[in-house]
């Protein structure tokens, strides 16, 4: 459940999700602390650690009893990641308005201000992005083939998933299910969800112009992350059209190859004993099946559970005037009992 909102709660909650590696966080909450000052915008921060790197609680703890602004740091009993890490601060926030950061410097806090405004404007969620890009070529190179096969998977035109800096609705943070490595994501769940999405640019930090280097299981990681999304994203809901699509394929595909050998059986008498063939072809059938029935099994899922499914959020409700009054007079009711 989210923290309560109470009369003299904060503006504006910043997440921090410390579970990596961090930079300066006494120079990060310095500089965006500042600007939300600037803004005139009240607010608290919110740094949630992983228990391995409690190393920077008395860091944060020498913070808490210096900010001016309020500081509230949560320490998690394991090593659970930021997808862990996110959903618990964005539910312990009590602002209107929840900005999510990286442990350190990717951008500078002068982008704030727009994506504020972009909030306030009606946008539902803005996810930052780095622009102009500053460093290393090869960052440039990883960032530009990932983002480019997740435009291609997913049919959505994000540039930066991996910038931590996000605004979003409290009803956006309600929403989001976050588990693995799903935090990259976030923009692209919301979008999913019906959610008024924008990608602004901000100017990126100095700090981050490292080159990064990741071994083959990284990017292995990354691939099954998209298709993770791919999946999530298009199929959640009906589990029959992708199964079904890969269990008819390989069902048409088996039984063709299986018609081939009983026409070479029939017009030329061929021995089946050795055919490598015919054993793919029934392998192919038993496979088609199978998948088709799971796809069938997924479909009695989401049909058992589907009153506790959720693929939409309700924007707004516009009552009647007639019911707007009838309400008016049941409250005058009973104020006079």
């Amino acid at each position: 459940m989210r923290a309560p909102r109470l009369r003299d709660q904060p503006e504006v909650s910043v997440v921090v999700p410390v579970v990596e590696r961090h930079g300066d966080l006494k120079q990060l909450y310095a500089e965006f602390a500042a600007e939300l000052a600037r803004l005139g915008r009240r607010a608290e921060f919110i740094f949630v650690v992983d228990e391995h790197l409690k190393s920077a609680l008395p860091v944060l703890r020498e913070l808490q009893q210096r900010a001016e602004q309020e500081v509230v740091i949560v320490l998690l009993g394991g090593p659970f990641g930021e997808s862990a890490a996110l959903t618990v601060g964005l539910d312990r926030a009590r602002g209107t308005r929840l900005v999510t950061l990286a442990s350190y410097f990717q951008v500078e806090p002068l982008g704030l201000g727009p994506a504020l405004a972009a909030l306030d404007a009606g946008a539902d969620l803005v996810a930052g992005r780095r622009y102009p890009r500053t460093d290393s070529p090869f960052n440039r190179l990883q960032s530009r083939l990932f983002h480019s096969l997740v435009r291609r998977v997913t049919g959505t035109g994000f540039h930066d998933l991996s910038c931590g800096f996000k605004v979003m609705t409290p009803q956006v943070a309600d929403e989001l299910n976050l588990y693995g490595s799903m935090h990259r994501f976030i923009p692209l769940l919301a979008h999913t969800q019906g959610f008024a999405v924008r990608e602004i640019e901000v100017p990126q930090r100095r700090e981050d112009r490292g080159t990064r280097y990741h071994g083959a299981g990284a990017y292995l990681g990354r691939l099954l992350d998209v298709l993770t999304v791919f999946f999530l994203t298009r199929f959640t809901r009906r589990p029959l059209r992708f199964f079904g699509l890969l269990g008819t394929g390989m069902l048409a595909l088996g039984f063709l190859l299986a018609l081939m050998v009983a026409a070479e059986k029939i017009l030329f008498a061929t021995s089946l004993s050795d055919r490598a063939l015919l054993l793919l072809a029934v392998l192919l059938m038993v496979l088609g099946v199978q998948t088709l029935s799971l796809g069938l099994v997924g479909e009695i899922l989401i049909f058992t559970h589907a009153r506790n499914v959720r693929e939409y959020h309700v924007a707004e409700v516009i009552r009647s005037p007639m019911e707007l009054a009838a309400n008016v007079a049941d409250t005058d009711a009973l104020r006079a009992s």
